[in-house]
């Protein structure tokens, strides 16, 4: 993995974005949501990769928005660019449909911080919202580890925030079984879709059946899912209901439904749940964890990657006192220490590794758990 590249923005200045985009239109409503806000200038725009460039050197920003699709050369042409020569914090703006997806998903393996949908531009209670989270995403951006493109690498909402206990009552009597079959339960956010991949490609193919929450939207969460099959010794899924979990396995969150780990008689199964966002999320890593530690225990392991907020910490704390070993990963490697970083601060994590080390360290746990003496 290469280092992290220094942040040169001085404490307490504002954060200097950049916005590329071909519709003027666009440009002007995230320019007009972004200035509104004290602690941001937008000190350019750009039509085109071209225009981008020379913005860049002459304005020196600490952040960029970048449009996927865009004459001349698309974003992530550009954006392969640009990590490669001055590594700076990007964060996607991109449709969400399948071909969106696609995209984004390879900006975010480029580097890319975030990425956010195009603004809808009919309702103002929507574009209201996505002015909180692209606010929120930016500033996020300004504070993320961005690394260096390797050269020789191939080309590849704002809600209520509710707790758990929304979906899944906290203090229901465990249910765990005694048997042998274990299971690993991940959660990320930001920068997590390459560090999921990292981990579940050091997973061999007889690995317990891994349950995963990344938030991630909808149109995201099966091409994520069939990129992880492609590239992973494990089977990779998008989770559906009632879905029998199985070692050698991978079941994925659909970015529009909690994920939960049940039991039926003797089996785990997934189960998917439409209430509320928790954490401002749905799906929600503090759902899973917590279903896994009032289901599964000590049969379980934890790890929760990198990622903005705290969601994950709490029902990582769950399942650490339910006996399951926890992992988190340290903040070097983390492109964003907010959830991983949390997990630590309450004592939920049990062991903090660099990304590179937790799926051996997971591997080496998962054969050392002796069920029957624990």
């Amino acid at each position: 993995m290469t280092s992290a590249v220094p942040l040169a923005r001085a404490p307490g200045s504002k954060i200097r974005v950049l916005i590329v985009d071909d519709s003027a239109l666009v440009r002007q409503i995230l320019t007009e949501i972004l200035s509104a806000d004290r602690e941001i200038e937008v000190v350019g725009v750009a039509s085109d990769a071209h225009v981008a460039r020379e913005r860049i050197k002459s304005l020196n920003p600490d952040v960029i928005t970048l449009d996927v699709e865009m004459p001349k050369m698309d974003g992530v042409t550009f954006l392969r660019n640009l990590m490669r020569l001055r590594p700076m914090p990007v964060v996607m703006v991109s449709s969400l449909t399948e071909h969106g997806a696609d995209v984004t998903l390879d900006a975010l393996s480029l580097g890319a911080v975030d990425y956010l949908p195009k603004p809808k531009i009919d309702l103002a209670a929507t574009l209201k919202d996505y002015g909180d989270l692209l606010v929120e995403k930016v500033k996020m951006a300004a504070r993320a580890r961005v690394r260096a493109l390797d050269p020789q690498r191939p080309m590849p909402q704002v809600r209520p925030s509710h707790t758990a206990d929304a979906v899944l009552p906290a203090g229901s009597p465990p249910k765990h079984l005694r048997t042998t079959d274990r299971i690993i339960a991940i959660g990320a956010s930001t920068g997590g879709t390459e560090a999921i991949k990292e981990v579940l490609m050091g997973f061999p193919p007889d690995t317990p059946g891994v349950v995963v929450t990344q938030h991630i939207p909808k149109a995201f969460s099966g091409p994520f899912a069939k990129r992880m099959d492609q590239c992973c010794q494990m089977t990779v899924y998008e989770a559906t209901d009632g879905q029998q979990i199985l070692p050698g396995h991978v079941y994925i969150a659909p970015g529009d439904r909690h994920l939960l780990v049940i039991r039926d008689g003797a089996r785990y199964v997934c189960r998917l749940d439409d209430g509320t966002p928790v954490n401002r999320h749905k799906p929600s890593v503090d759902v899973l964890f917590r279903s896994v530690a009032q289901n599964v225990g000590r049969n379980a392991i934890g790890l929760l990657l990198t990622g903005m907020g705290k969601d994950g910490a709490r029902g990582m704390k769950e399942m650490r006192d339910a006996g399951s070993p926890t992992i988190a990963q340290d903040e070097a490697t983390s492109v964003v220490w907010g959830m991983p970083g949390e997990a630590v601060a309450i004592g939920a994590a049990e062991k903090t590794l660099p990304l590179g080390e937790i799926a051996s360290a997971t591997i080496r746990l998962s054969e050392s758990m002796d069920i029957t003496k624990r």
